[in-house]
């Protein structure tokens, strides 16, 4: 790592090198933007094995990176990579990383989930350990990184090389929690004095997230709505006490999007570009979209509704199939692209042989076909329950493609709900289905007024979430828990 280095994120995922989600495109976004204000960042994230099939330009740096996890004579291999003037360090350890999925198949999480991040969280710190010149910050994201703040609360103690270095959490789902049996506490190489219910100790189990709460200098979470909503216990998943106190430490800060990934004007997935000022190119990626996944020809002039995400109860999946009936006697079509719950799954596809040509699955995700759904679509469904910031919500109005959506969290950070003068897209309160379905009969509704359709397009499509704001507001956090960033003027973006 390189001695000018500031920033340091610690991190499960990062696009393009690896994704499940929105953590993988926040942590593809925010080094740069970071690094652009000419703050020296870099990235640690594990060596995925199929990283090994990838066209990525890797080279090893340490083939002996001492971690002591297990036992004391582990060791990690240390990969480097460029990623647009950020450096991304890889931690490999063939037994914990080189698999198929990064956390779980559909059998369930691996069993050695514990044991595999304590080992990432102990080799990030002993691979920076290593250079000759900590970190201003070490930026946590998610409960695959939360040792990292409660081991170097401990280590400052006792190690001046630590004793500038401040540390930051990010929550970007709190009902991912990584909770273990305590026996693997004790295992983990912590300090007894660890082990209390303001510490890691969680109902008797031992809590990754709880420990990176519990122990960092910051905790930031991806949307000021959520920062609210995790304070009570409907959205705290039971961390809303240790959180609460806490909350002075707490900010809430809303992601921005990639647009230079997500831009219909510059996108390489889609057969034809579009802006706002011409919306004659959106007709065509529609028209494409309904070709490709053999849609009946008469959803051109009908409203297309598009649903992007995983399969499960978070994202009201759920929602969607009940309701599924009533939207096609709507006389509308539906895609759908995710993977996750196999009941969802099988029965989404039992759906799409009983609509056909106006319906279609796809099980699975990929980046490409995303980008099609988004511009072919012309209303994006998001029925979650609760929803920390969302992206694809901001992909879908620049794209211009409106929203219907649950009014929590990010979703409501970003929408300005119709009838609103200023309405971008159409929000309900409560993740029913007899709300999600009035709602979306009124974006079909109000899709037949174009002029009024056409209206809300434009102004999504203005829309500007980018992560120039959200890296001016983590800087404002970093000088609050305390560390000394200072710009390298030869960085800062002109």
């Amino acid at each position: 790592m390189a001695t000018a280095t500031q920033v340091l994120f610690v991190t499960s995922e990062i696009y393009p090198f690896s994704k499940t989600g929105g953590l993988a495109d926040v942590l593809g976004s925010l080094p740069l933007a970071i690094r652009d204000r000419g703050i020296p960042a870099a990235v640690i994230t594990p060596f995925y094995g199929r990283l090994r099939t990838g066209n990525y330009q890797l080279r090893l740096v340490s083939d002996d990176c001492p971690v002591g996890y297990p036992w004391p004579s582990t060791t990690a291999e240390i990969y480097q990579a460029d990623y647009e003037g950020v450096p991304v360090y890889f931690v490999s350890r063939g037994e914990y990383f080189d698999r198929r999925y990064y956390y779980n198949t559909h059998a369930g999480d691996y069993f050695d989930n514990c044991e595999r991040f304590n080992f990432f969280c102990r080799a990030a710190l002993s691979w920076i350990r290593r250079q000759g010149e900590a970190p201003k910050i070490i930026h946590c994201n998610d409960w695959q990184s939360g040792l990292v703040p409660a081991y170097l609360e401990f280590m400052r103690r006792n190690d001046p090389y630590w004793r500038e270095t401040r540390t930051v959490m990010t929550i970007h789902n709190l009902a991912f929690q990584g909770r273990f049996s305590s026996r693997l506490f004790w295992e983990s190489g912590l300090p007894h004095e660890a082990w209390h219910m303001d510490g890691v100790e969680y109902y008797g189990d031992f809590s990754l997230l709880k420990a990176g709460i519990a122990y960092s200098d910051m905790i930031t979470t991806v949307s000021p709505s959520y920062a609210r909503e995790i304070l009570g216990c409907d959205f705290g998943c039971g961390l809303e006490g240790i959180l609460s106190a806490r909350s002075y430490r707490l900010r809430g800060i809303l992601n921005g999007a990639d647009y230079g990934v997500w831009d219909p004007r510059d996108d390489k997935f889609l057969p034809c570009a579009y802006g706002h000022e011409e919306l004659s190119g959106k007709h065509r990626c529609k028209q494409m979209l309904l070709r490709e996944f053999c849609l009946s020809d008469m959803l051109e002039d009908r409203p297309l509704l598009g649903f992007i995400g995983r399969l499960r109860d978070q994202k009201g999946i759920d929602l969607l199939i009940e309701i599924m009936s009533r939207i096609m006697d709507m006389g509308v079509g539906v895609i759908v692209l995710g993977e996750g719950d196999l009941s969802y799954e099988a029965r989404l596809l039992e759906l799409m042989e009983e609509y056909p040509g106006r319906l279609a699955v796809q099980v699975g995700y990929t980046e490409d076909l995303a980008h099609r759904i988004q511009a072919g679509a012309d209303i994006f469904l998001m029925p979650s329950r609760y929803e920390p910031c969302g992206l694809t919500q901001m992909y879908a109005l620049r794209y211009g493609t409106p929203p219907v959506a649950t009014a929590v969290g990010g979703l409501r950070d970003t929408i300005v709900p119709h009838p609103d003068t200023r309405s971008t897209g159409f929000t309900f309160e409560r993740s029913e289905p007899g709300q999600f379905l009035e709602a979306i009969q009124r974006a079909v509704s109000l899709f037949q007024d174009q002029g009024q359709w056409q209206a809300m397009v434009m102004r999504a499509m203005q829309e500007n979430f980018t992560w120039d704001k959200a890296a001016e507001k983590y800087l404002e956090v970093y000088r609050e828990a305390g560390a000394r960033v200072q710009p390298d003027p030869t960085l800062i973006r002109a």
